[in-house]
């Protein structure tokens, strides 16, 4: 079968699936789940796998809610990743009733040509996304190990092939005073808080001299008990980010230096709690990206022109382009509102929504098949990966 039929065969079953897709989003739009905690939505997603000829590996990666569905056999194997957990009291303000729901509805339409074009199409139930940590713990449980390549298309307000995450340290700071009365015997207490205070004041002095890509935001997560009291403890929780690991590991140490600077000052004793696991920055694959760019193109879709670096977040995907290929490709859910809001969220249940999810399962479908039947176009992928 020529590849121009294959093709055609991908986007009609698309086109035929459109109404249950769009359905199953709505469904996690109406049933958020935050993360680790995606139950339904995980079920939901197992079942119309399951339904659709896929085997099913459920409670992966010692995560309850991570799922690994194949279908074919043997190599190329191409993961398609499914996002599935909500924010807290927005719900789907970052649209991943959207992106995982395209990425299922884009895997069960290559399985339909698996047999003419060969190979493996997985799909990969990633859960935590929003606190960073899901496809982390799947890379340490080797459940990428014996794929060629991994994409999902992410909802947002511009369209976008090329998208960079800035690599992700957190820190939590913990300093140690000295509780006095503050009017009675101030002399005799060590303010924790000025020290929490200083550590803000220094990291904001140290500002003008950081790179643009930079961005460091904190919160005071513990203050002291009351007025009356000087405080004995005092806590901050803060986000380093930057776009090479170079200058991530700089950076974190220059805040340190703020804070060991503040305790220094205020005499507290500083205690630094660094989270487990960083997420890495985007590892851009320019001929993986020019595949999906030509399938989007093809199907009439124009790219906005914007630097890929603007308004960058952090993900845990950025782990994963560290393994494997891997692609992020943002697809147009509603111009003017941003992600992360609720006035997101309810753009995902609008015709806006369903157009969104067909232009994203179209796009992977057909970037995953041309992955699968051309050997040549995959190889590039691999050398832009390895060079």
């Amino acid at each position: 079968m020529q590849m121009t039929e294959v093709k055609t065969q991908i986007l009609n079953t698309i086109d035929g699936l459109k109404d249950r897709l769009f359905s199953l989003s709505c469904d996690f739009y109406r049933n958020p789940e935050t993360g680790l905690k995606e139950y339904k939505t995980s079920l939901a997603c197992i079942s119309i796998l399951e339904e659709s000829g896929f085997k099913v590996y459920k409670n992966i990666a010692g995560l309850e809610t991570a799922f690994n569905a194949g279908f074919g056999s043997g190599r190329p194997a191409i993961a398609l990743l499914v996002e599935m957990d909500a924010l807290p009291e927005i719900g789907h303000g970052c649209g991943h009733n959207i992106s995982g729901v395209a990425s299922i509805g884009a895997a069960i339409a290559v399985s339909k040509v698996i047999s003419k074009i060969g190979g493996s199409i997985i799909v990969l139930g990633t859960p935590a996304e929003e606190i960073g940590i899901g496809k982390i713990a799947m890379i340490k449980a080797g459940v990428f190990e014996g794929l060629d390549a991994a994409m999902m298309a992410h909802p947002s307000s511009k369209r976008m092939v090329s998208r960079i995450f800035l690599g992700l340290i957190r820190l939590n700071l913990h300093f140690k005073g000295k509780a006095s009365h503050a009017s009675a015997y101030p002399e005799e207490g060590i303010n924790a808080l000025d020290a929490v205070i200083q550590t803000f004041n220094s990291i904001n002095a140290m500002r003008q001299q950081l790179r643009g890509d930079v961005r460091i935001h904190g919160i005071i997560t513990e203050g002291g008990a009351a007025p009356n009291i000087i405080p004995e403890k005092a806590s901050a929780s803060f986000y380093v980010r930057a776009k090479d690991l170079d200058e991530l590991y700089s950076v974190k140490e220059r805040v340190l230096n703020c804070a060991r600077g503040a305790a220094s000052a205020t005499g507290c004793q500083l205690v630094v709690e660094e989270g487990a696991d960083m997420n890495a920055p985007m590892k851009i694959n320019k001929a993986f990206a020019d595949i999906y760019r030509r399938q989007m193109q093809s199907l009439g879709f124009q790219e906005d022109d914007l630097p890929p670096d603007k308004n960058a977040g952090s993900s845990d995907i950025g782990n994963v382009s560290h393994v494997l290929p891997t692609i992020h490709p943002h697809i147009l859910l509603r111009r003017g509102i941003n992600i992360h809001t609720r006035e997101f969220a309810d753009a995902t249940i609008t015709e806006n929504g369903k157009n969104a999810i067909m232009e994203g399962a179209k796009c992977l479908s057909l970037t995953a098949a041309e992955l699968i039947a051309d050997k040549t176009a995959l190889d590039r992928v691999k050398q832009d990966f390895e060079g």
